[in-house]
């Protein structure tokens, strides 16, 4: 963890990954550190809400709409189906809803945030080239998210301190797989070097 190596850059977004109530706390897939991560995710959507987009999670209707291994995810899942689910819990958290528009939200229904095309897609129209990413979770959607980024060529730029994950061993774990084995594809920082280097490239 460490200092950026450039600035973001103009063509930078910010992708804030499933800040959802349906991980508030109480929630069925409460997220323990959502809260505390949440005030560092605020200040990098203020800092250019036109530049960011918030994924959300939308699971399927009913389980027996999942395919494969899904299938028997939400068997023992049912509760967070969309028959079972209160729809207010597939929204953003209260603090974030203000900013859309101008930020725009990105749905999709697997732990990757590029694997129904839709994000690729509005990225690729507004030319970005490097993805600021916070959110939650750490070793589940980030991870799957942050490793397609790479995969796509997008340099990536992980925010510790606006990260979420409710496991604290694992999310430990993946902070140094991200610093140490992908440490030419993607930098891991905080919340204040990024917009320290950001407010500089304004």
């Amino acid at each position: 963890m460490g200092e950026l190596l450039a600035s973001p850059g103009a063509n930078v977004v910010h992708l804030c990954i499933d800040m959802q109530r349906l991980f508030e706390p109480g929630a069925p897939w409460a997220t323990p550190w959502l809260e505390r991560a949440l005030p560092q995710v605020v200040r990098l959507v203020e800092h250019d809400s036109p530049r960011t987009v918030f994924t959300r999670f939308i699971p399927p209707r009913t389980k027996e709409e999942a395919c494969g291994v899904w299938r028997a995810y939400y068997e023992k899942w049912e509760s967070v189906t969309r028959e079972k689910l209160a729809p207010a819990l597939l929204d953003l958290v209260p603090p974030l809803v203000k900013f859309v528009p101008p930020a725009v939200v990105v749905d999709r229904h697997g732990y990757n945030a590029f694997g129904n095309g839709s994000l690729r897609a509005y990225l690729v129209e507004h030319n970005v080239d490097a993805l600021i990413v916070s959110g939650g979770e750490t070793d589940v959607c980030v991870l799957a998210t942050v490793l397609a980024a790479v995969d796509y060529g997008y340099r990536v730029i992980l925010v510790t301190d606006a990260l979420c994950s409710s496991s604290d061993q694992s999310h430990d774990a993946l902070l140094g797989v991200y610093s140490q084995r992908f440490s030419l594809q993607i930098e891991v920082t905080t919340t204040e070097c990024v917009l320290e280097r950001w407010r500089t490239a304004m």
